[in-house]
């Protein structure tokens, strides 16, 4: 039966492999091979009109025979067991069990000790913990903490983190980036090499916007608005700081994404996005108010505190707002009578233009608006209220 299959299979070496005798590789190529089997057995039974459902099955009998090659109790008498694979770790334990072994020790905690003892960022950090458990997560979560705070204070952390971090032996990392879609190029942060080796973060003409948005890159207005929301898409999967404030998921508080509501923000996010694109070049009107319902989906997700407006992320909510105000336009030279107005200030000035606001304990200045989530618009006679997250007083 061996020598049949390897005649046959399309994939002879995995055949060898498995035959050789007293190997750890074959014993570890099994184990996944049968974790593979399982998982597609599984996915089989909701995944029936699937176009690749047939070539699966296929596959699955290729594995069968595949698997069933060899024979299982020599096969488990000739291959290590699982202390044998786990050897480095189990001696370890085994040898001194009073001495638990220790995590690696992070060199970039001094950092960020210093950096949580900066009180003049309370208001937009907040009582913040890191949570990362290697440097170069850690350095990542730092700087995502930085895109947070104005920039120009931004700027002034970063340069002497770079001094901090020359001292452990690492420097500056400005090619190994990870890429965001974005209609130009612009280098968001530095990783590091050397010592402590970490990637950056850039906006990138060369990457393809998130797949769920089906859209390609159109050369109009709409590449901002696709490359916004795919940076939203990707900050949910890797921040689990973020919070949601939108009206549809949940209009009576301010959500943490680490819950149930995240799958049901993501989805809205993305349903008004392709709504915005159906109706792009369509009716003014019908085209406007898609693009209210986006803006209002992108900007209700928050930090808390939230961000300041002359952050790294408070700019590029501006540019999405200002998306805006060339729909605005061109609904004013069709002839329609159109006024948007973003409700920033003090909250007794702005209540009367908004509707279903949320009060929050944290950040900002008590009394004065910490998020605009909705502009105020009207359009013709037709008012639609704001909505806004104010500091109580």
């Amino acid at each position: 039966m061996p020598n049949a299959l390897s005649a046959q299979s399309p994939m002879p070496n995995l055949n060898k492999l498995l035959n050789t005798k007293n190997s750890k590789l074959a014993w570890l190529l099994r184990l996944k091979l049968l974790g593979l089997q399982t998982e597609l057995r599984e996915a089989l039974k909701t995944e029936i009109s699937d176009p690749g459902s047939e070539i699966c099955q296929e596959l699955l009998q290729e594995l069968d025979v595949l698997l069933d090659s060899q024979n299982q109790s020599n096969n488990t008498e000739n291959n290590p067991d699982w202390e044998d694979i786990l050897e480095p770790v189990a001696n370890q334990a085994d040898s001194n069990p009073q001495s638990p072994q220790t995590p690696t020790q992070l060199q970039l905690k001094p950092i960020t000790e210093t950096l949580l003892a900066h009180k003049e960022l309370l208001p937009y950090i907040g009582e913040y913990e890191f949570h990362s458990t290697n440097d170069a997560e850690l350095w990542n979560e730092i700087q995502r903490l930085l895109l947070r705070v104005p920039q120009k204070q931004a700027e002034i952390l970063r340069s002497q983190i770079f001094n901090k971090v020359i001292i452990l032996g690492a420097t500056e990392d400005r090619v190994s980036l990870r890429q965001l879609p974005f209609p130009a190029h612009e280098h968001i942060y530095s990783g590091l090499k050397g010592n402590i080796q970490a990637s950056g973060l850039c906006f990138s003409t060369a990457i393809n916007f998130d797949q769920r948005l089906e859209m390609q890159k159109s050369g109009s207005e709409l590449d901002n608005l696709a490359a916004i929301v795919s940076t939203c898409l990707k900050f949910i999967e890797i921040e689990p700081h973020l919070h949601h404030a939108l009206r549809s998921v949940d209009r009576f508080g301010v959500r943490s994404l680490n819950s149930a509501d995240k799958p049901k923000y993501i989805a809205a996010l993305i349903e008004r996005f392709h709504r915005v694109k159906l109706t792009f070049n369509g009716d003014i009107l019908t085209s406007l108010r898609a693009r209210l319902d986006l803006d209002e989906a992108i900007h209700s997700l928050v930090y808390l505190p939230c961000v300041d407006r002359f952050s790294w992320w408070g700019k590029l909510l501006q540019v999405a707002r200002r998306t805006l105000e060339t729909a605005v336009q061109q609904g004013r030279e069709a002839g329609y009578q159109i006024q948007i107005r973003p409700l920033w200030g003090t909250y007794a000035d702005v209540y009367p233009f908004s509707k279903d606001d949320l009060q929050i304990d944290i950040g900002g200045i008590p009394g004065e608006v910490c998020a605009c989530l909705r502009v105020y618009a009207k359009i013709n006679d037709e008012k639609l209220p704001g909505r806004v997250l104010f500091r109580s007083s």
